[in-house]
């Protein structure tokens, strides 16, 4: 399945309380839940201004799906071709 990456320009999301992230949270897992098993929230990382969300789904418009239900932006959907770590220069 087609794995993803988020970009959601959230200004101050750095700053965001751990009771409002709980309430993003279950707002998104809410969405996931009516669109069916076929899109997976992995995780995501709040930095200052945007928060990072990865995503399984089949295809893009899915994902964008489930921001148009949630209310949330999508400034970005790009598809992950691969991933690297430090294991891959062994």
């Amino acid at each position: 399945m087609p794995k993803y990456v988020i970009e959601r320009e959230i200004p101050g999301a750095g700053n965001l309380t751990a009771e409002q992230l709980k309430g993003i949270s279950q707002t998104s897992c809410g969405v996931l839940s009516k669109l069916g098993s076929q899109i997976q929230w992995l995780h995501s990382y709040v930095t200052d201004d945007k928060i990072y969300c990865v995503y399984i789904a089949p295809n893009k418009e899915m994902v964008l799906e489930h921001a148009k239900q949630g209310g949330f932006p999508a400034n970005s959907v790009n598809h992950v071709a691969t991933i690297i770590d430090p294991t891959t220069a062994e």
